[in-house]
């Protein structure tokens, strides 16, 4: 009450700038909890309660060894017949289990994500009827994709969860196995062509793996083949591509607050 008359019986312009640094100074808190004092406490409890993990760094966290790592190891060719692709395809994650544990915890910026290596574990918290366990949340961004089961929670889960079980149960993707083999038939096919004279030749995987998840979808979920529904999946990877682009953004300060 006191400060409210104070303010009142300033000059316009000294008022305004009051409220301007009140609304600065509100900020500046909320920066400060969430990029310093929120992180710190949760790398506190995280650790009381047994787990291990890397320790916070201001203000991007683990984020920059994540993309240093990846683009180090996707860098160097994987030998022949090697089937250690842990170490290739996530580094990061490879190397926190080996050094924490299959339980432990990294930062995606000041936010902690716990990762469940443990098979058991990881089903438990799976089978959760009830799906109270956090997810990693972009207030602005999540929207660009579909919500699903990967970024609810709580009751929201629980009935999509409901909704979906009986499209996954064993007898019915039992049912499934026929296009899954006319899906990779063709994918044989396709390969086999590309073979130069003397049996060989060079393939990017990636893309082909792609468009076979593409094919299998389509032809299971949609019953077309994956050439007509090859426009659905374009614009879907194509807001996958400037999704991962905007997440960075993140790193600058207040961008959450921002965008909530």
């Amino acid at each position: 009450m006191v400060l409210v008359l104070a303010l009142v019986s300033l000059p316009w312009g000294l008022l305004v700038c009051s409220l301007l640094c009140l609304a600065l100074l509100r900020q500046a808190a909320k920066l400060l909890d969430m990029l310093w004092l929120r992180p710190r406490r949760l790398e506190r409890e995280l650790r009381a309660q047994g787990l291990r993990g890397t320790p916070y760094r201001f203000p991007a966290g683990d984020i920059k060894d994540y993309g240093r790592l990846s683009r180090e190891a996707w860098s160097r060719p994987l030998p022949l017949r090697c089937h250690d692709i842990a170490p290739h395809v996530a580094p990061f994650l490879y190397n926190t289990v080996q050094e924490h544990g299959k339980t432990c915890f990294s930062w995606f910026g000041p936010v902690p994500k716990v990762t469940i290596a443990d098979p058991d574990l990881a089903k438990d918290v799976m089978s959760n009827k009830f799906g109270h366990f956090e997810k990693m949340k972009f207030p602005a961004l999540s929207k660009l994709l579909a919500e699903g089961l990967a970024s609810i929670e709580g009751d929201k889960w629980a009935k999509h969860r409901r909704i979906l079980n009986p499209a996954f149960q064993l007898e019915k993707v039992k049912r499934m196995i026929p296009a899954f083999s006319a899906c990779c038939e063709d994918l044989i096919s396709r390969w086999a062509e590309s073979l130069s004279s003397d049996g060989s030749c060079e393939l990017d995987v990636w893309p082909e793996l792609q468009n076979l998840t593409g094919d299998v979808i389509s032809r299971t979920a949609f019953s077309s083949n994956y050439l007509e529904g090859r426009r659905i999946f374009q614009l879907q990877s194509e807001q996958s591509k400037r999704l991962m682009t905007n997440i960075q953004k993140i790193l600058i300060p207040g961008y959450l607050l921002v965008t909530n």
